[in-house]
């Protein structure tokens, strides 16, 4: 037998409150990184958060960086790998705040990605920040 629950009458949402996102109608746009495109769902730019697609070609390299803050990813298609091991299709992936590492992909990948912070990247011997 199913309790029922008390509520009102009448439920209303908040219009507006909802975006909607087409990602199969959006182009996928390069990053600074050779073999790596970017589709990107949401953006606060003022709180420097992102979810995003990320493509990796076969033979993508992500370089060295740092996570300021939690790192989330989600392997939707391929498989990526770091130090720690490797995430194929279906598997998901957090990283610690202050975590460092770098990943590649042999064959490519498909990664849905959240980001509190942009990653901070050491290359040419200066820190930069995003994609």
């Amino acid at each position: 037998m199913t309790a029922l629950i008390d509520r009102p009458a009448r439920h209303e949402g908040t219009v507006g409150g909802s975006t909607y996102v087409k990602p199969s109608q959006m182009d996928w746009k390069p990053t600074r990184f050779e073999k790596i495109s970017i589709k990107v769902l949401y953006e606060d730019a003022e709180k420097r958060e992102m979810t995003c697609l990320l493509k990796l070609e076969p033979g993508a390299h992500v370089p060295f960086h740092k996570h300021p803050e939690i790192e989330q990813s989600f392997v939707l298609e391929g498989s990526v790998e770091d130090h720690d091991g490797v995430a194929t299709a279906g598997d998901y992936i957090w990283r610690k705040p202050g975590s460092l590492h770098e990943n590649w992909s042999a064959g490519g990948a498909v990664l849905l990605a959240v980001y509190r912070k942009p990653n901070i990247y050491y290359d040419a011997g200066r820190e930069t920040a995003g994609f």
